[in-house]
């Protein structure tokens, strides 16, 4: 690992600092790039980014999208490279910490030399996109990345919302490491988080209407944080989907040959290790196998910033053969295995963007470089297919890895990777559909699934949702489906939780009538558990369930039992007090407990800023979406701190597409708000309203279609 003065000296260079002015022959190469680029933005103003060679279209790509965002682009990398702290001040500095832990700039600077040329040539143009981009625009101002570097692709190369080091609890980390084990007893918080996940669904040729395999694409993300962009080589490249912020490779989308969209919470791919540790004389050593080995030690030096400057603290940090430690438990410290294998990673992710059928994807797949994602396939073939994750570290399954397992022993290491053929798959199941809601894959096909006694129980991490149990529902009658019918499948407005948490509700009043909620019991016995703008159930029925959240999740959580399924076992005066509050809640707030779902629930985008806030004095859209916890498909919620009385969604359904696949691609999108952060521009929420109605917009995805929708036709570096 690198010594202290090594990380001082990265802290304060790491290439981050340059001067932005360019040499002559870095500037000589950008131009003769833009040259051989052309973006061309659609009504919507998407890009349709061309270029002669792959790495010519990834640096249209990255121009592109500075445009758009540089912000968010410029974040992602401050936060990869754990340097958050240097911008937000000292309070960050346990994220980047957590970060150090695993990126590191010295030894992705050392992959990225070893990495082969073609990878070499992305990262290469990545890196002078963004530089051009700053070039051009000296007028935008970084906050602290004046030039990047090609390496730091290999920092975020897989693309998902929450990586898997986003896992490691921050606070644990805190208190151990400050030495402040009071801060380990602090109680998380009471509530449900909202689903960090997504819904894929195929369509087999025999249940659609013009006989094409169809994928459903519905990422459930925080808003904004993925724009929509299309990209093409001469050399065979053509992808078009949502890419997150400052990544070269679409993440999720398709091509003219195949589609993939990936849901979160997969196999299980992080594991904790108990190490027995003994300090003598000041070093620190581990049990292993029966001996002692010597504890990993490095010297992290951390730059933050202050309202006087800035400032450094020192972290030293201690990891065994499994990983990092990241904190205690019962007088044991904690290490942490996860995958780090960025090359492999972002190979994988930007080879799939290019595969032209399931054997060529499949042989991508094998590289078994992605960690934190199930994936959902379709082809113009008419194959239909699904991965349970794809980097699946071999267990002892004599261990239950949901916990730390013990790591002085041998035998709870990893052995290895799982092949692509042992892992949880489906291809082409007889039902003729696939869903994934980030639950279990035990009912991914209906009848056809993968039996759960057949794998290890490591391979899954996620019990069923109401997610799911809402797409099997609905895709067990299915037939016929054409992309309307499939969009209009994903965005079926049942909530399929209260099913299980009404009747308990209703039973308990029928035991004990309550007067003073009569009108409510017999609002909820009424409604068919459908949510719309003009409900007024909905309204009673959700503020009911988030009343009982509130109250009672955290018991859910001690007793390990999903809280849907917790409701019956709460106690019938529990039940009928959270109704009583809820109705309080609703008429101070509102006026009435009948107040219409869509007078609560908003779409609102005040400013391209990241945490801009809500405002209700200010305009909004009613939207009659709900949260993914209680099953709306089209998921929308608020999980931002609530300052207002309005409900305003920030997290669900942002990037959405239903595509077709035959000898000509057919598909329709929606992206919430707009592709533009730029509150001054037309397409900074121009897809608003559609985005909440469901409403979807063609794709262009030929260049004919593009043509006959062109806005604007330019190079790179023209303004």
């Amino acid at each position: 690992m690198p010594t202290a003065s090594a990380w001082a000296r990265a802290a304060d260079k790491v290439d981050l600092a340059q001067a932005s002015k360019p040499v002559a022959q870095e500037l000589a190469r950008w131009e003769a790039t833009a040259k051989r680029v052309s973006i061309s933005r659609d009504k919507w103003g998407i890009p349709h980014i061309e270029g002669k060679t792959d790495a010519d279209a990834v640096f249209g790509m990255l121009y592109a999208q500075a445009e758009d965002d540089f912000n968010r682009i410029e974040l992602n990398y401050i936060n990869a490279i754990g340097r958050l702290a240097e911008v937000e001040g000292e309070a960050e500095i346990w994220r980047d910490l957590r970060m150090k832990l695993f990126i590191q700039p010295e030894e992705l600077k050392q992959q990225y030399k070893k990495s082969p040329a073609w990878l070499k040539q992305l990262m290469n143009s990545f890196a002078d996109g963004l530089n051009f981009y700053l070039h051009t625009h000296p007028e935008v101002k970084p906050k602290l990345i004046t030039h990047f570097e090609p390496w730091m692709a290999l920092a975020f190369s897989e693309g998902s919302i929450g990586g898997d080091i986003e896992s490691i609890n921050l606070t644990q980390l805190e208190a151990f490491y400050a030495k402040r084990p009071e801060l380990a007893m602090l109680v998380e918080p009471a509530g449900l988080p909202e689903p960090r996940g997504s819904n894929g669904f195929a369509i087999a040729p025999k249940l659609s209407s013009n006989g094409q395999a169809m994928l459903m694409i519905n990422p459930h993300t925080s808003f904004y944080f993925r724009p929509e962009v299309h990209v093409k080589s001469a050399q065979g490249l053509n992808a078009y989907g949502a890419v997150t912020w400052g990544q070269f490779f679409i993440y999720q989308g398709f091509n003219q040959n195949n589609g993939w969209m990936h849901t979160s919470n997969a196999a299980d791919v992080i594991d904790e290790f108990l190490l027995t540790v003994t300090e003598k004389d000041g070093q620190y050593t581990y049990l292993y196998d029966g001996k002692q080995l010597p504890l990993k030690v490095t010297e992290h030096v951390l730059p933050y910033k202050t309202k006087d400057g800035m400032a450094t603290r020192k972290i030293t940090t201690y990891a065994s053969h499994h990983g990092p430690v990241v904190r205690s438990a019962d007088g044991k410290w904690v290490a942490v295995s996860l995958m780090n294998t960025p090359m492999a990673a972002l190979m994988q992710s930007f080879l799939r963007t290019k595969t032209k059928d399931y054997a060529s994807f499949n042989k991508v797949m094998e590289l078994r470089a992605n960690s934190s994602n199930n994936t959902v396939y379709a082809d113009k073939h008419g194959t239909i297919a699904y991965f349970h994750g794809n980097f699946v570290p071999r267990r002892n399954p004599q261990l239950d890895y949901k916990q730390p397992v013990d790591g002085s022993s041998k035998a709870s290491d990893w052995q290895g990777l799982h092949t692509l053929k042992e892992i949880i798959t489906l291809h082409n199941p007889q039902n003729g559909w696939i869903q994934n809601t980030n639950n279990w894959p035990f009912a991914a096909a209906g009848d056809y699934s993968p039996r759960l006694q057949d794998y290890p129980s490591y391979m899954w991490d996620k019990p069923e949702n109401a997610r799911g149990i809402h797409a099997v529902k609905l895709l067990k009658k299915t037939n016929n489906l054409s992309l309307d019918s499939l969009i209009a499948l994903a965005y079926d407005s049942e909530l399929t939780a209260f099913e299980t948490m009404l009747p308990p509700l209703f039973a308990a009043y029928d035991a004990n009538p309550k007067p003073e909620l009569a009108e409510q019991i017999a609002s909820l016995r009424a409604w068919n558990l459908r949510t719309g703008v003009d409900s007024k159930p909905t309204s009673l029925a959700i503020f009911w369930a988030q009343d009982l959240i509130k109250h009672h999740a955290a018991e859910a959580r001690s007793k390990r039992i999903e809280f849907i399924e917790y409701v019956p076992k709460l106690p019938a005066t529990a039940l009928l007090a959270a109704l009583e509050r809820a109705s309080q809640k609703l008429q101070t707030d509102f006026g009435t407990w009948q107040t219409p779902w869509g007078e609560i629930n908003r779409f609102q985008r005040l400013s391209g800023e990241i945490g801009a806030g809500f405002d209700d004095s200010k305009p909004s859209l009613p939207v009659g979406f709900a949260s993914g916890n209680f099953g709306a498909l089209a998921s929308y919620a608020m999980t931002a701190k609530q300052t207002t009385k309005r409900l305003y969604g920030d997290r669900g359904n942002s990037f959405v597409a239903a595509v077709s696949f035959g000898k000509r691609v057919t598909a329709k999108s929606i992206l919430a708000g707009g592709e533009s952060s730029d509150v001054n521009s037309k397409h900074f929420q121009d897809q608003a309203e559609m985005y909440t109605k469901g409403q979807f917009k063609d794709v262009l995805f030929y260049p004919e279609d593009i043509a006959k929708n062109l806005e604007r036709k330019y190079r790179p570096g023209q303004r």
